[in-house]
């Protein structure tokens, strides 16, 4: 259902919105491991094999640029996880992070592909990265995984990955997805990927619409079944893709700060100097299409979830959305009914103990 915002609300400011949902629970789910690895945290990476960087130097790596840039900036990053140890290190940074921020639930996704690609043991690394963020739980944050595969490196190679992820159900792996060079190779030469995904019990998802056409998002429902989108942006160019993803319930997961990092925005708009006010986001939300808001690579992209809520004010949302869009980051997870809605029930429970203040 489209949502009209009603003509007596006022958008929120974003220090409003950005004190409102600092104190209310909140989930993620587009959020790479890998693209949590702070600058500070890249040296101590580094240190660890020997290598002397500084904080300044490892920080020009994080540097705006466009798209291209972002992977060679995410290859230099993970060139230092080498260790299972290393994987733990960074699991528990990023659960103090979303710790700080109020997340209680996070989908996180894991660059299984790169791993393959190193010739490194996914199962020893998952198991460290599981140890790691099981002493979280106790203080109230849930993570559950997707394996990522790389686009470009192929289907051979992202069969792999589902084999990898079908091992690890057990363990908290809940999903598949595609990610890298959405361009590199069209989605039919991955169907039967995401078939043997489907057969392991893992839901699918995909990298689609960053910078690739709406056809592309289309095509990703279509042929591959996803129930969820990695940004999807490019819909926003074809009112008939949007009805499509709405009358599917296919989820989006917009990230508004990475799609201006990367240059995906404008590349989509046609406009180099696009800022975040003229993201989709709340044309999306407003055609009853089903969106959440996530931080993608937060340490690359010098952001957080609680600045991605403060941006969706800039762009207009009033509190109504906002308030929807926080839940249905909740209804789009992978957890079960039971305790998606016990999470929603908390959400605005708190909501309104702040509104009577």
């Amino acid at each position: 259902m489209a949502i009209t915002p009603a003509p007596d609300e006022q958008p929120f400011s974003p220090d409003r919105i950005v004190s409102l949902i600092s104190a209310l629970p909140k989930a993620e789910l587009h959020l790479h491991l890998e693209g949590t690895i702070s600058a500070s945290t890249a040296v101590d990476l580094a240190a660890r094999h020997g290598i002397t960087i500084t904080t300044e130097e490892a920080s020009q790596h994080y540097a705006p640029g466009n798209f291209a840039q972002f992977l060679e900036a995410f290859k230099w990053v993970t060139s230092f996880l080498r260790t299972p140890a290393d994987y733990a290190l960074i699991t528990e940074r990023m659960a103090e992070q979303l710790i700080s921020q109020n997340v209680v639930y996070a989908e996180i996704t894991i660059s299984v592909g790169v791993m393959l690609l190193r010739k490194q043991d996914p199962l020893a690394n998952f198991e460290a990265i599981s140890q790691a963020a099981a002493k979280f739980e106790p203080r109230g944050l849930k993570l559950r995984w997707i394996f990522d595969a790389v686009r470009q490196f192929g289907p051979i190679a992202a069969a792999e990955v589902v084999k990898a992820a079908t091992e690890c159900v057990s363990q908290g792996v809940v999903a598949f997805g595609l990610g890298g060079d959405e361009l590199a190779f069209p989605a039919a030469d991955f169907r039967s990927v995401y078939e043997l995904a489907a057969d392991g019990g893992l839901h699918r998802l995909v990298h689609v619409g960053e910078i690739g056409d709406a056809a592309s998002v289309r095509e990703a429902v279509e042929i591959l079944g996803v129930s969820r989108i990695g940004h999807g942006i490019g819909a926003i160019n074809d009112p008939r893709v949007m009805d499509f993803l709405a009358e599917r319930k296919v989820t989006l997961e917009l990230c508004p700060t990475s799609n201006i990092r990367t240059g995906a925005l404008a590349l989509q708009l046609g406009n180099p100097a696009a800022k975040i006010a003229r993201h989709p986001l709340p044309q999306f939300l407003r055609h009853g299409m089903q969106v959440t808001l996530s931080t993608d690579d937060p340490a690359m992209f010098q952001t957080t979830l609680v600045q991605e809520y403060g941006h969706a004010a800039e762009m207009g949302l009033n509190q109504q959305e906002i308030m929807h869009l926080a839940e249905m980051s909740f209804q789009s997870s992978f957890l079960p009914a039971d305790i998606k809605q016990r999470l929603i029930s908390a959400m605005w429970t708190l909501q309104s103990s702040a509104a009577r203040k």
